[in-house]
C-alpha cells in the first residue's frame, strides 16, 4: 500500500514537472506577425504564394494569441492540481503559488525561447487550421487589442490608402475622401469607371433633329451623345447638346451636320492618369473605349475622371 502511494506521488511529481515545462514553452511561444499591413499582404498574396501564409498569420493573429493564452491557463490549472495531488493541500498550494510567480521569468530564458520557437514553427500549420475551425469560439474570449505605440510602417500605396482611411480623428471626411481618391487615381483603369456598351445612349447620323427628337435628347439628361452610322462599332462623331440650343427648328438638320467629327478612342486597360492626358492632348470631353479588335466596349467622360479624383463632377 505504501509502495503504491509512493509510486503515485512520484508519478504525479514527474507529471507536474512535465506540465510545468510545457507551461514554460507555451508562455515563450509567440505567434509570428508580419511586418506588412493587411492591405499590403492582400496585394502581395495575389501575386505570390509565399505571402498567403503571411496573410493567414496576420488575419488569425488575435485568435492564435487567444488560443495560446487558453492553453497556458489550462496548464496552470493542471500544475496546481498535480502539485496538490503529489504534496497535499498545504504544500501543493504553496508550490502552485511559487510556480505562478516564477514561470513568466523562466519562460524568458534564451534556451526556452529558442526551443519554443522551433516547436511553434512545427506546430504553426496545425494551429492555423485549428483556429480557422474554431475562430468564432475563440473570438468570444478575445480581449480587446491594445493600441500599439509603434510607428506605422508604409510599404506601398495600399498601405498609405489604408492609413488615410483609418485617420478619422485627424482628417475630416471630405479631406479623407479626396486623399483616398487621389491616391487610387493613378492605378485605376478606364474599364473600372467607364459606362459599359449596354448603357450607352446614341443617335444615328441620319436622324433629323426636329422638335420631337430634340425633346427626347433633352430628356436623356446627357450633355453629349455619340453619333453612329450602323451600330456602336461605327461611331462617327459626338453630338454636343449645347450646340442644339442655337439650332433653327424650322430648318431641321441631320445629326451628321451638327456633330463634332472628332472621335478619340482609348483602350480599357489604360490607367485614369493616362486617360486624363488624352483628354488634355485632344481637348475633348469624351473618349470612346475600344478593345483590341476595335469593338466599342464603353465610353468615359471627363466628368467620370473628375468624380474619381475629386469625388464630384467638374460641373458641380
Amino acid at each position: 500500500m505504501l509502495y503504491n502511494s509512493l509510486t503515485m506521488t512520484i508519478f504525479l511529481m514527474l507529471l507536474a514537472v512535465v506540465v510545468f515545462f510545457c507551461l514554460l514553452l507555451a508562455t515563450a511561444m509567440q505567434p509570428l506577425r508580419s511586418q506588412y499591413s493587411l492591405a499590403e499582404l492582400k496585394r502581395r498574396a495575389k501575386h505570390s504564394e509565399a505571402f498567403v501564409l503571411e496573410l493567414d498569420r496576420h488575419e488569425l493573429y488575435p485568435a492564435l494569441t487567444t488560443l495560446l493564452r487558453s492553453v497556458r491557463a489550462v496548464l496552470i490549472v493542471l500544475v496546481v492540481c498535480l502539485s496538490i495531488g503529489a504534496f497535499g493541500w498545504w504544500l501543493g498550494i504553496v508550490l502552485a503559488l511559487v510556480v505562478a510567480v516564477i514561470y513568466p521569468s523562466l519562460a524568458r530564458l534564451p534556451f526556452i525561447k529558442k526551443l519554443a520557437k522551433k516547436i511553434y514553427a512545427r506546430l504553426e500549420h496545425g494551429l492555423l487550421d485549428f483556429v480557422v475551425r474554431f475562430e468564432r469560439l475563440l473570438h468570444g474570449f478575445r480581449e480587446p487589442s491594445a493600441t500599439s505605440d509603434k510607428p506605422v510602417e508604409v510599404h506601398s500605396l495600399e498601405d498609405l490608402t489604408e492609413l488615410v482611411e483609418r485617420s478619422k480623428e485627424a482628417i475630416g471626411e471630405r479631406e479623407r475622401r479626396l486623399l483616398v481618391s487621389a491616391l487610387q487615381f493613378p492605378t485605376k483603369t478606364v474599364a473600372e469607371i467607364m459606362t459599359p456598351r449596354a448603357n450607352i445612349d446614341y443617335i444615328k447620323s441620319s436622324e433629323f433633329l426636329g422638335p420631337l427628337v430634340l425633346d427626347e435628347l433633352h430628356k436623356l439628361g446627357h450633355s453629349r451623345l455619340v453619333v453612329i452610322e450602323k451600330d456602336l462599332d461605327s461611331i462617327v462623331g459626338i453630338l454636343h447638346l449645347r450646340d442644339l440650343l442655337s439650332l433653327d427648328v424650322k430648318q431641321s438638320s441631320s445629326a451628321e451636320h451638327v456633330m463634332d467629327k472628332k472621335v478619340v478612342a482609348i483602350a480599357p486597360e489604360v490607367t485614369l492618369e493616362e486617360a486624363l492626358r488624352s483628354f488634355v492632348k485632344h481637348r475633348c470631353s469624351l473618349l470612346i473605349v475600344r478593345d483590341e479588335d476595335s469593338n466599342t466596349v464603353g465610353l468615359v467622360t471627363l466628368d467620370d475622371l473628375c468624380i474619381q479624383l475629386l469625388g464630384y463632377p467638374a460641373s458641380v
